[in-house]
């Protein structure tokens, strides 16, 4: 057991995060010693770095919330889970997708320099000092 302090610490998620994931429900209400602190065992701990982990792919705090609410659930499906999870891993391989293609048209831009970044940039500065002779 520990103390929110020392969670913060292992999970690398500030004690102010931890708190506001309890508060909304994307961590289970933690137990609290006789003085009030809160008391945290593996379990919130394991929790904690599973959303850090689905936070850090991008999932939003609502479909986390609508995760875990199927994962707590007596009910939850594992269709409905699934489901969730194929959205998330489509959006970020979307977002790699087009952070790629990115990538690629800026190393473009640096192989042909020359005939291409300095001719633009030479018209920009061109229009620039007519914009201001005006």
């Amino acid at each position: 057991m520990m103390n929110i302090k020392n969670a913060s610490e292992l999970t690398g998620v500030s004690s102010d995060t931890i708190r506001y994931y309890e508060k909304i429900g994307l961590i289970p209400r933690i137990d609290r010693t006789s003085s009030g602190i809160r008391n945290i065992d593996k379990r919130i701990i394991g929790r904690i770095n599973f959303v850090k982990q689905m936070r850090s792919a991008g999932m939003s705090i609502e479909n986390l919330l609508k995760y875990m609410n199927l994962v707590d659930s007596a009910e939850g499906s594992i269709a409905a889970q699934k489901s969730l999870l194929k959205e998330q891993l489509e959006a970020m391989v979307e977002r790699r997708d087009d952070m790629q293609a990115a990538i690629d048209h800026l190393k473009w831009k640096l192989e042909h320099y020359e005939e291409h970044m300095a001719k633009s940039e030479a018209d920009l500065k061109k229009l620039e000092k007519e914009h201001k002779s005006q």
